[in-house]
């Protein structure tokens, strides 16, 4: 694992810095963890739902290489960033099937009931999304953080190197960012 993350963060690098062929050569690296990613999203939908998790990942792919242009630092960074594309793909998706006019359909959840099923109903991915948005311009690390950990599924250690920040300090913005996500939901319902 040690050895692939290296060789990741290298391609990464070489790519783009303009090289195409470390493109080619690291696909077979991320694939399977992108699809890992994908499947984790999808398993929150309710069953029936018209993306597969290799949709998913291939919509995300098509989009994270015409970002390749990105300062990706390393291997997690990059998850980091196809795990965000894919939850807006999502809710672009659910935007999409909803069409919901404002409000209508939101129920009040917590945070974690939220993120868990948020995929199976559209308008609770909305308003999710709503709040990931509002969070973000009142604090981009805080939403950072909870991109990277409930839609990235990285641990808290993963995290911490992605944005450069402590463990600790990843937890308690963690836990700032879910209080404050909570009572904006709660407030939009």
């Amino acid at each position: 694992m040690g050895d692939d993350t290296t060789a990741v963060t290298r391609l990464l690098q070489r790519w783009q810095a303009g090289d195409p062929g470390a493109l080619e050569a690291m696909t077979p690296l991320i694939y399977q963890e992108l699809r890992r990613i994908a499947a984790s999203h999808l398993r929150r939908e309710k069953s029936g739902h018209t993306l597969q998790p290799t949709d998913l990942l291939h919509e995300a792919f098509v989009r994270l290489i015409k970002q390749h242009d990105q300062n990706w630092k390393n291997r997690a960074h990059f998850f980091g960033a196809a795990a965000n594309l894919m939850r807006q793909i999502l809710v672009d998706h659910a935007r999409a099937k909803a069409c919901l006019k404002r409000g209508g359909g939101v129920e009040r959840v917590g945070l974690d009931e939220a993120v868990s099923a948020a995929a199976s109903r559209p308008a609770q991915l909305i308003a999710l999304d709503d709040a990931m948005k509002e969070l973000e311009k009142f604090d981009a690390r805080k939403c950072r953080v909870i991109e990277l950990r409930f839609f990235g599924g990285m641990s808290v250690e993963e995290t911490a190197e992605v944005t450069g920040v402590s463990a600790s300090k990843v937890s308690r913005e963690q836990r700032m960012a879910e209080a404050w996500l909570q009572r904006q939901m709660l407030m939009q319902a």
